[in-house]
């Protein structure tokens, strides 16, 4: 099968994470962006990768790219591009766009001028244009316009790939789960070991966990856009078929423990709703408990990994309180004996606070919020960081 050139997009910071899923999974010629991974890989290849990704955040198939200045600009760049070679009359498509230091302020006003294009360029080819379809398009197109410069390209996955389904009930600023898969597979995270997060939240790093420890692919349960693609579809959809009795083939029960712990009820409500909606309400234990006093569960040690608050979620104290919390926090978590830790925070006075030297240093993005993955494991280990 012919190798086609694709990007995947990733949350800002896990793009080494991504490249090394991407080779694991057979892509070929892979070359991290900024943002993303640029790798090439034929259909059967492309259906691994959208049914076993756990960091990519969308698969994409770029069309060109086309310096587009004005309104003008958009349009003629965007009819330029052969629609008809992935489109036919019968088919649903949406336009979506970004910007990025562009003269236009406004994505809606990109898309449409590029759904004009694309549009028009059909008409002249068939006769009838095709129907936007903004809900649930059979192809859809990105756009993204960074001062002139405009990238046109078809996504493949549709749905983006960190919407598993499983996210029923959030709390207060919940963690992207392309984000949480990524700390995990930084951590080494194989489900083999005991895994606990005790200030668990919406319970995305130990669904997250769960589903690597049994072994399930984040594609097993959804459909992808290409196998509604008329170029794509007669193809693509027996291999979509195979993929999913390979990944289902694939599931294992869980070999160790894995606990999700939180003093609010809230925050626990929510983690057993999605928990449950994941299909891990046997696999996941859920337990109201205080991480400032709460010891390690009756088991051989293994993996702690948590998201603590940075700051803007606790109302008294401002950065104080935040410095005796994560103090109180390293003294309680110190004293886990023979369990690894990995710690994402937000909030620079965090480490110092904590109070203990981490193996490494990791620098990630929770959305707009510069963080550290902060690893610690057994002493004497030699340091390295990431940055």
């Amino acid at each position: 099968m012919e190798r086609l050139p694709l990007f995947a997009t990733a949350t800002r910071g896990t793009e080494p994470m991504l490249a090394t899923e991407l080779d694991a999974l057979g892509a070929k010629k892979i070359r991290q962006d900024r943002g993303g991974v640029r790798f090439m890989a034929n259909l059967h290849e492309i259906v691994r990768i959208v049914m076993h990704s756990r960091v990519a955040m969308r698969v994409l198939y770029p069309l060109g790219e086309f310096e587009a200045p004005g309104k003008d600009g958009l349009y003629d760049a965007a009819k330029q591009v052969p629609w008809e070679e992935w489109l036919s009359p019968n088919t649903t498509f949406a336009v979506e766009a970004t910007l990025k230091d562009s003269e236009h302020t406004h994505s809606g006003f990109v898309a449409l001028r590029v759904k004009d294009a694309l549009v028009d360029r059909l008409r002249e080819k068939h006769g009838v244009r095709p129907n936007v379809d903004t809900k649930d398009p059979d192809v859809s197109v990105v756009a993204h316009l960074a001062k002139q410069h405009l990238s046109l390209s078809l996504d493949l996955s549709g749905e983006p790939l960190f919407k598993r389904g499983y996210r029923v009930k959030t709390t207060a600023a919940p963690m992207k789960e392309t984000l949480a898969a990524a700390m995990l597979i930084d951590l080494g995270y194989t489900g083999d070991e005991a895994f606990v997060d005790p200030m668990c939240g919406s319970g995305t790093l130990a669904i997250e966990a769960g589903l690597i420890a049994t072994r399930r692919a984040p594609g097993l349960r959804r459909q992808f856009a290409m196998s509604r693609w008329p170029e794509f579809r007669a193809m693509a959809q027996p291999l979509l078929d195979e993929a999913r009795k390979e990944a289902q083939a694939m599931v294992r029960p869980a070999p160790a423990p894995l606990f999700a712990r939180d003093y609010d009820e809230e925050a626990l409500h929510a983690a057993k709703r999605n928990v449950t909606a994941a299909g891990l309400g046997a696999i996941v234990r859920l337990e109201e408990a205080d991480a400032l006093t709460a010891g390690p569960p009756d088991c051989t040690p293994g993996l702690l990994a948590t998201n603590p608050p940075y700051g803007d979620r606790l109302a008294e104290g401002g950065q104080k309180g935040m410095k005796s919390f994560f103090f109180a926090l390293g003294k309680t978590l110190g004293a886990w004996d023979g369990w690894r830790l990995g710690i994402l925070n937000g909030n620079t006075a965090f480490e110092s606070a904590f109070h203990q030297k981490p193996q490494r240093r990791v620098r990630l993005w929770n959305g707009p919020i510069e963080c550290r993955l902060l690893v610690y494991g057994p002493r004497g280990a030699r340091s390295a960081d990431r940055v």
